[in-house]
């Protein structure tokens, strides 16, 4: 995955989670659950969120707090699941 696509998919994320939570300060590297903000129902908001805006389906075994806990986390999880482009 590009740089770019990396970058566009974790501003979206962020995004996402600051027109939540307006007062936080995200980090990307910083665990969001420390922070105060996310429960358990958010992180399915966040799930639901990722699974539609980015046009993919989380299979359960990724359905890990570990994937969720940062924005990169979330990032890494949706650079996986996407489908690989190719041109040619």
């Amino acid at each position: 995955m590009t740089t770019h696509a990396t970058a566009t998919t974790a501003e979206t994320i962020t995004g996402f989670i600051t027109g939540r939570f307006p007062r936080a300060e995200i980090d990307p590297a910083k665990d969001i659950f420390s922070l105060g903000y996310i429960n358990s129902l958010f992180a399915m908001e966040l799930v639901m969120f990722i699974e539609k805006t980015f046009e993919l389906t989380i299979p359960n075994e990724e359905l890990s707090i570990d994937n969720f806990r940062t924005v990169e986390a979330m990032t890494a999880l949706v650079d996986r699941l996407r489908p690989a482009v190719t041109t040619g």
